[in-house]
């Protein structure tokens, strides 16, 4: 069976400002499914988006999206894209059944159709009961909610969000995060999520490409299935941690050697009682002051990555 192309490939892409180069050497493949584009404030994050929608000319290198070329098929590309951009887009005086209805006809659809299927998403945003209500006394929650109801008016097959949980409170950021994880398993739209908040990409997206100063440092799948368990343990200390790691290998578990003690997963069923008979098995050698959940293993692994 062939692999599936993938939605976002880019060979040697450069972007700049004026004389300030902004993105440099971004070669990635990027799969379809949830992905997260992490990193720092000034990354590069928002200019790599920018880039892929024909925004931004291309100074060098290529990109296609969704088979698409972004130097020549832009337009073909943002018929097929949903966008989420950071900055409020809204006109006011506007409700949101006549905000998303016109960001229908905006990529082609008939006025008829827009209408109807602006009331679908709202409903699915969970902006029903307020779509008729004026823009202007929308939380900034609310609004959130709209520009993605915005950006799935048009069934798209790939969504760009920008910072789409900003300025929303902790219930209000969750219901986001959900939205967007069934819009990628139950709706198959893939997701490109760009962020510099970990916890969001831990919850919604299965890989994660890190950017700093417009380079990518980094990228690896999000193991959150193993994170939500809590099978995924880090052990610090002093010792003999390879021959710790032997052990647990040898019992068919995961254990690797990071800086200063070791990290298992537990597979299998297996519980925690095994990591800590294998201590025991080497408390002659093996020192562990801290075992720890390892929750945040993408924390670690961004902190290592930007450092």
């Amino acid at each position: 069976m062939s692999q599936a192309p993938p939605i976002v490939e880019t060979i040697g892409l450069c972007q700049n400002y004026g004389p300030v180069q902004v993105l440099h050497d971004i070669s990635v493949e990027i799969p379809a499914g949830a992905t997260g584009l992490l990193g720092p404030n000034g990354s590069g994050k928002s200019t790599l988006l920018r880039t892929l929608l024909g925004l931004l000319p291309l100074r060098q290198g290529s990109a296609r999206v969704l088979g698409h070329d972004v130097a020549t098929e832009e337009l073909s590309i943002r018929r097929r894209i949903g966008l989420v951009p950071e900055s409020d887009c809204l006109i006011p005086g506007m409700n949101a059944v006549e905000m998303t209805t016109y960001a229908g006809q905006l990529v082609g659809m008939h006025r008829t159709d827009a209408i109807e299927r602006a009331h679908e998403v709202l409903y699915y945003v969970g902006l029903g009961e307020a779509r008729y209500r004026e823009l202007g006394g929308y939380s900034q929650g609310m609004k959130q909610r709209l520009k993605l109801a915005q950006a799935l008016v048009h069934d798209p097959d790939l969504l760009l969000l920008d910072e789409p949980t900003n300025g929303m409170d902790p219930p209000g950021r969750d219901a986001m995060l959900q939205l967007i994880r069934d819009v990628t398993e139950a709706k198959g739209v893939s997701v490109l999520l760009s962020t510099h908040l970990l916890p969001d990409v831990e919850q919604t997206c299965d890989q994660v490409i890190v950017l700093k100063e417009g380079r990518v440092v980094e990228t690896r799948a999000v193991e959150r299935e193993l994170l939500d368990a809590g099978r995924i343990f880090d052990l610090r200390g002093r010792g003999d941690f390879d021959s710790l790691a032997a052990t647990l290998q040898g019992q068919g578990q995961e254990a690797e050697v990071i800086r200063d003690g070791l990290r298992v997963t537990l597979i299998d069923g297996a519980e925690i009682e095994l990591i800590f008979a294998a201590m025991h098995q080497h408390r002659e050698t093996v020192q562990v002051r801290h075992l720890i959940e390892a929750g945040r293993s993408l924390q670690d692994s961004f902190i290592e990555a930007v450092s």
